[in-house]
């Protein structure tokens, strides 16, 4: 039986009066790794910072994430909600002239007091873990280097870690290889492979890269115009199913 972790029904966005979002519907369940892909400016971004309301969804929109409904949640509410979220941003979003080590240890600062955090007092049990996790990803050497002389791709693992000490039910990745090298990418997509898979943590990731997303994704959800067009497995994903998507023909697709 497969265990539900994110349900998404109805979901519905709006600028003004234009509509960027119509009528999305998908779940995501627990050791899954689910792409979206689609064209820039099909909504792929607003649908993730909808799902953990860095956007506001329409109020009619509904998003069960845990077992609870998060579109109708307070903003204490969502805080407490957000700790069991992890995300991972294309451009990092890591605090360069700190260490790798404390960007990691950052994704912990929702479980302190202010003053604590102000101050980088840390728990000796989360420096540990936060220790652990740099050398699960490969960056054990790396821990005391400041983000800013760290390559690309061992930033990503950095933000990477910083999702993982949080604990998160579920992780968001919102175009987390679009920046970096192919061999970079190849290791970023290994590793939230591993987090799905052998820890449990379903991936929701967007992505640009279509052979990428066939090679690590248990589903494939493709979005054209802030529609839903395509659900489905890797291998059921048609040149037809492609041409729709994107507007394109194969050739200039996989280009």
């Amino acid at each position: 039986m497969t265990n539900s972790v994110l349900k998404v029904e109805n979901l519905n966005k709006s600028y003004g009066d234009n509509q960027v979002l119509y009528d999305i519907n998908f779940d995501l369940n627990e050791g899954e790794l689910v792409s979206i892909i689609g064209p820039s400016g099909a909504g792929k971004s607003t649908l993730l910072r909808c799902i953990n309301r860095l956007t506001e969804p329409e109020s009619t929109s509904t998003i069960i994430f845990d077992e609870e409904n998060i579109v109708g949640l307070s903003k204490s509410q969502l805080t407490e909600k957000r700790k069991q979220i992890g995300m991972i941003f294309q451009h990092y979003n890591l605090v360069y002239r700190l260490s790798a080590l404390e960007n990691v240890l950052h994704g912990r600062l929702g479980s302190y007091s202010t003053f604590r955090g102000a101050l980088s007092l840390y728990k000796e049990e989360d420096i540990k873990r936060a220790t652990e996790i740099l050398e699960v990803l490969g960056l054990g050497d790396r821990k005391y280097y400041k983000c800013k002389d760290l390559s690309g791709g061992q930033k990503q693992r950095v933000g990477i870690g910083r999702a993982l000490i949080q604990d998160p039910k579920m992780i968001l990745c919102d175009e987390p290889i679009a920046s970096l090298d192919p061999q970079s990418s190849k290791m970023i997509m290994e590793h939230l492979r591993w987090i799905s898979q052998e820890l449990r943590i379903p991936c929701l990731v967007n992505l640009h890269q279509v052979d990428v997303a066939k090679a690590y994704s248990d589903r494939i959800i493709g979005i054209k115009s802030g529609k839903i067009v395509f659900k489905g497995k890797p291998e059921d994903l048609s040149e037809a199913d492609l041409e729709n998507i994107y507007g394109a023909k194969i050739d200039e697709i996989l280009a």
